[in-house]
């Protein structure tokens, strides 16, 4: 595959510190279409921060961060249009129901055919029979499945995903490292922070050691 002109993401000597206690520093990255990125490392290394901040849940104290070619501004209709995300567990509204809570994601980001996109992400999902039941009567692992419909049922350039395959089955992991593959074999770029050894071995393409060496 041909490189685009400028990587779909860029993050250029990122900081973030709480008080004086510094969580990542100079961190740089690219990444281009149809690559997947994996941050590994020990809990409290600061991968969930990098997230964060590449997503704008956090400000970074220094460095930049450019979303297909521009300066990452949260509340900017094209960045959000160009990035899925699934860092942490969403807050779904309370009174809609599942498929409610996907049909509304398909028709904001005009999906030509939203009723039959929702079907389709339900069935693989494994949530059809779920699909009446509000978020809160899930248990957490059809909450986890829900909030990746919630990125998979989207357009998306960039999916930034922090630990996915919590509360996942073995067949869950299986399917979602399928999933991805499929999707970045297709152009798609991801990042995502990941302790699961067959979910980096599947889908990344480079892996980062937050804390450590670069592993290329």
């Amino acid at each position: 595959m041909a490189k685009a002109r400028t990587p779909i993401l860029k993050v250029a000597h990122l900081k973030k510190a709480y008080g004086d206690h510094v969580i990542v520093s100079d961190f740089s990255l690219d990444v281009w279409p149809g690559e997947a990125i994996a941050l590994t490392g020990r809990n409290g290394a600061g991968k969930s921060t990098i997230l964060r901040c590449l997503v704008g849940a956090e400000k970074a104290d220094e460095g930049t961060i450019d979303i297909d070619g521009q300066p990452l501004r949260e509340s900017d209709p094209k960045v959000r249009a160009a990035m899925a995300t699934v860092i942490d567990d969403l807050d779904f509204f309370p009174d809609l129901s599942v498929v409610e809570h996907l049909d509304l994601l398909a028709r904001a980001y005009g999906l030509p055919d939203p009723e039959t996109a929702v079907d389709s992400i339900l069935a693989e999902v494994l949530l059809v029979p779920q699909s009446g039941q509000l978020p809160g009567t899930l248990s957490s692992g059809q909450r986890r499945r829900l909030a990746l419909a919630t990125a998979f049922v989207r357009p998306r350039k960039v999916l930034v995903l922090d630990e996915p395959e919590q509360r996942l089955d073995v067949e869950g992991v299986q399917w979602l490292a399928t999933r991805l593959k499929e999707e970045r074999e297709q152009g798609l770029a991801i990042i995502m922070a990941s302790h699961e050894p067959t979910l980096v071995e599947t889908v990344a393409t480079k892996t980062i050691h937050v804390g450590g060496a670069r592993d290329e």
